[in-house]
């Protein structure tokens, strides 16, 4: 071994195609060199987790498949789909990923030995054929029982100069030609009309009508390789590397194809190795000390690797979920990835030539025309958005907060945080993960551009906007309100379903906000310990704290969810749920002035009704965004008016008795009845003359500040 770099204290080897047998020879070197990771150095191996035996890797992408489906009103865990595939059963992702659902109708595949094609499989038999070569060492295609193949199909080497077409096969492929070459019918196969397109094969077949194949760079499949534009799939599963050019991808997404990047979609394998290496770190603690021998700690490995398993596929949930919530946004976030791939470029982390991204141009011209990002292009996003997070976080004094333990605790599994969490302060690794743990929750659960765009709007590091989320996700318990709403997957329409998603989403922003803006210092974890239970306490009173009135219309709209099939309880805090915004609020008023968090909430929204606040609101959250100064001049005008209600509610309470609120109210009224009926001539002025931009408002927000003083 020569090296000519210095020490590098945390080098990982990701074993691939041609190399996954040499792990433990990797491992064993390691050892042999004294590197301090030992046989974590290269994942998998006689003591890790087999990709191929787990089918990690195809189980992830198809978390993605499952979500471009579900939102085409698809189950395809119930429903069939007709599937054309790259590879043969015997490779880990395409042969895992063929045995994810019996409802598969493989329709036709290749590999680089063979052409299969089946126009009409029986599912059932199919599937058991499958399996059978999954299982059989060193299957191909040619091992598949041609009983089984329907009338007009057939298993051809690619070696044959010409493959004869039946009807059936030229009907399935949607072409007339009744003699190809094998190369000719591979292509045929890539274009033809399927619900899905299930790549796990190695090679680049599919670039964009204005590459050329010496752009690809992969000569091996320059006579199959069609245009993005041609594929007349519905879905694209990338489960192998480099299947597509990202120009591919995104010529495919604005033809209407659904298809993420490979990064995206084959992501659960790496993440899985990554989940084994920091496990080995971890448990190398107590195998130093004498407290676990090397064979228990492989044989807790084996215990553990369901809920690895899980925590990995619930990545790959989340970063498809992420995505689909960005592309329903994203003509409205346009300015955001602007401002951040402008910010990306400032660090020196990107290039968007060299990731096919619009150019400032190009991006002004779309806010222009109202076309928003594709998802091939939100995935790169969403990737250096993650990593410029995670740098920055790790540069900060954040992941030395302890409060972080519970993070890291979520990721490694619960039997082995049962027995050695106390020793995760001495994972050697723990900032990166702590870092890297939250960056992904922050990007995930918030979008790609929130953190960007709140550190450029206030000023804040973008470390302090996530100890914000943490902050805000705790307090709201928002992690079980995001849980709630994922289990209703293929239950409710999938736009409905974003629309509970969004709410809870905007109430962790709307808290991180307040933390940020008005108590940026205060220490994480008391502050979560002390307003958590308060919080859950308002969320289950406020229902009751309004007017009558002002619990008529949320009641209705309780029950027009509850008609779509959504439980009430869920349909309930769901419309309650803008209305937490002034939790923190209310619960420093409260303490303030030792009235009960229910009598503040209703000075809060009395305040809402009486004073034109909710007026206010409602305009406001109309008003377009045209810029982002505009933007953040409403934003300003949002903070004014939240911090108004609590003003009021202070002078409201202060020294008054514990009786009626409302009375309380009407007395603070009657002392400022001049202010007030100069307020309400100027609301009526307003809607009579139909005026509501930032002018407007700024004044009548000035003459509440005038009228509460």
């Amino acid at each position: 071994v020569v090296r000519h770099d210095g020490d590098d204290p945390y080098l990982v080897v990701a074993a691939d195609k041609g190399t996954a047998a040499l792990s433990d020879t990797a491992n064993a070197i390691a050892a042999e060199y004294g590197f301090w990771l030992g046989d974590a150095f290269a994942s998998g191996g006689s003591a890790g987790y087999d990709h191929k035996e787990l089918g990690i890797t195809a189980k992830g992408v198809w978390e993605s498949v499952k979500r471009h489906f579900r939102e085409l009103g698809v189950d395809v865990t119930t429903q069939p789909i007709t599937v054309i595939g790259i590879g043969d059963m015997s490779g880990d992702v395409f042969g895992n990923g063929m045995l994810l659902s019996d409802t598969i109708r493989l329709v036709a595949a290749f590999d680089h030995r063979h052409v299969f094609i089946d126009p009409n499989p029986d599912p059932v038999a199919s599937f058991a054929e499958r399996r059978r070569l999954f299982e059989l060492p060193l299957s191909s295609w040619d091992d598949y029982d041609r009983a089984l193949v329907s009338p007009g199909g057939g298993i051809w080497s690619r070696a044959e100069k010409a493959i004869r077409l039946s009807p059936e096969a030229r009907a399935v492929l949607a072409i007339d030609a009744e003699a190809l070459t094998p190369n000719e019918v591979i292509s045929a196969i890539l274009r033809a009309p399927a619900d899905l397109l299930w790549n796990g094969g190695i090679g680049t077949f599919v670039k964009a009508s204005y590459e050329s194949n010496a752009d690809v760079g992969d000569r091996t499949n320059d006579a199959i390789r069609v245009n993005g534009s041609d594929l007349r799939a519905r879905v694209v599963a990338e489960g192998g590397n480099l299947g597509f050019t990202q120009k591919a991808r995104i010529e495919y997404a604005e033809t209407g194809g659904r298809i993420n990047t490979d990064a995206i979609d084959n992501s659960a394998g790496v993440d899985c190795s990554d989940h084994e290496v920091n496990l080995k770190i971890l448990l190398g603690i107590p195998i130093a000390s004498g407290d676990l021998t090397v064979k228990q700690r492989n044989e807790l490995l084996k215990e553990v690797e369901g809920d690895v398993a899980a925590h990995v596929l619930y990545d790959n949930y989340l970063q498809a979920q992420i995505l689909s919530q960005e592309i329903a946004a994203s003509v409205d976030r346009l300015e955001g990835y602007e401002d951040l791939m402008a910010q990306l470029e400032s660090e020196g982390l990107l290039e968007r030539e060299l990731e096919s991204l619009p150019t400032s141009e190009q991006m002004a011209e779309r806010r222009r025309v109202g076309r928003g990002m594709v998802r091939p292009e939100l995935c790169i996003l969403l990737a250096y958005a993650k990593r410029s997070l995670e740098e920055a976080i790790q540069s900060s004094s954040l992941p030395d907060d302890p409060y972080l333990d519970r993070d890291l605790r979520r990721y490694f599994p619960a039997k082995v945080v049962d027995r050695f969490g106390d020793l995760l302060a001495r994972h050697p690794l723990r900032r990166h993960l702590a870092s890297t743990i939250v960056a992904n929750e922050v990007v995930n659960d918030l979008g790609i551009t929130w953190a960007s765009r709140l550190a450029l709007e206030t000023g804040a590091e973008a470390a302090q906007v996530a100890r914000a989320f943490c902050i805000a996700r705790d307090v709201t318990r928002a992690v079980e309100r995001w849980n709630d709403v994922e289990a209703l997957d293929g239950k409710i329409d999938p736009v409905l379903q974003n629309v509970l998603m969004v709410g809870v989403d905007t109430l962790v922003e709307d808290i991180a906000r307040w933390y940020l803006l008005n108590a940026p210092a205060a220490p994480m974890g008391e502050t979560i310990e002390a307003v958590e239970p308060l919080f859950t306490e308002l969320s289950e009173t406020i229902a009751r704290a309004g007017s009558e009135e002002w619990r008529h219309v949320r009641e209705e709209r309780v029950a027009f969810l509850a008609r779509q099939g959504i439980a009430e309880d869920l349909s309930r805090r769901h419309v309650y749920e803008p209305d937490l915004a002034h939790g923190p609020d209310i619960i420093a008023v409260a303490r303030d002035t030792g009235r009960t968090l229910e009598d503040v909430a209703s000075t809060f929204f009395l305040a809402g009704e009486r004073l034109h606040l909710d007026w206010l609101e409602h305009r406001l959250s109309g008003l377009p965004d045209a810029s982002r100064w505009q933007r953040w001049a409403a934003q300003a005008i949002g903070d004014d008016l939240l911090a108004l209600r609590r003003d009021v509610a202070v002078r409201v309470l202060s020294g008054a008795d514990h009786g009626s609120v409302a009375a309380a109210f009407d007395r603070f009224l009657a002392d400022r009845a001049e202010a007030f009926e100069r307020l309400g001539r100027l609301v009526a002025s307003a809607e009579a003359e139909e005026e509501s931009g930032l002018a407007t408002l700024t004044v009548a927000v000035r003459q509440v500040r005038g009228l509460v003083a």
